[in-house]
């Protein structure tokens, strides 16, 4: 749940500010930058195994929720900042000048004023980034071994020669549920928004 938590916060910080310059500038590349950026979504994390193997095991991120954290980064970054641009470029725009004309910095602007305003967006986004970062295993496993390791590994490891430990699985299922029936309850006025702008 550690590396689930740092990974959904920096996933982000890093989207807002990408999903805000893709929505509102055209720059030359923008589209190619943008379509880019979902292929590294699309592209199955078995790609990305041994590169990560040999990187974290040269600089010492292996068996660290930092690692997994940042691993994760390559996939959740681009689904986050693809939802974000969707409801980011719904907004108008003329909300961000009357707010210049006003005097308000740039800081100061997003984070009173837009980010309010898509905060259905940035629920969507983090349920997407905890989910993804939460389930899946073969990352995670591999780049962990004992401090790190996810409960979801810990579930294959119920079955011995003595037979199938139910007590240990029934409350490993229990734990593995319940962290994302939470997020489920707190966002889903949000996910059926993303739904209706088609970006889910």
């Amino acid at each position: 749940l550690i590396y689930v938590g740092i990974n959904t916060v920096i996933s982000l910080t890093v989207a807002l500010p990408a999903a805000y310059a893709f929505s509102r500038y055209s720059f030359l590349g923008d589209k190619h930058v943008f379509f880019w950026l979902l292929t590294n979504r699309m592209t199955p994390p078995a790609v990305f195994l041994l590169p990560f193997f040999q990187l974290y095991s040269t600089v010492g991120l292996m068996d660290t929720h930092l690692g997994v954290a940042l691993a994760h980064l390559l996939f959740n970054v681009p689904l986050a900042v693809w939802i974000l641009e969707g409801f980011m470029s719904g907004i108008p725009r003329e909300i961000d000048e009357t707010a210049y004309i006003d005097g308000y910095s740039f800081p100061r602007f997003f984070l009173t004023i837009f980010l309010p305003l898509i905060k259905a967006g940035v629920g969507v986004a983090a349920f997407f980034c905890f989910m993804f970062s939460w389930v899946e295993l073969l990352l995670a496993r591999t780049l962990t071994s004992v401090n790190a390791k996810p409960i979801v590994a810990t579930m294959t490891r119920t079955v011995s020669a003595s037979g199938m430990d139910w007590a240990t699985l029934a409350a490993a299922g229990v734990l593995t549920i319940v962290p994302g029936a939470i997020v489920i309850w707190f966002v889903r006025h949000y996910i059926a928004k993303g739904f209706a702008m088609g970006r889910v």
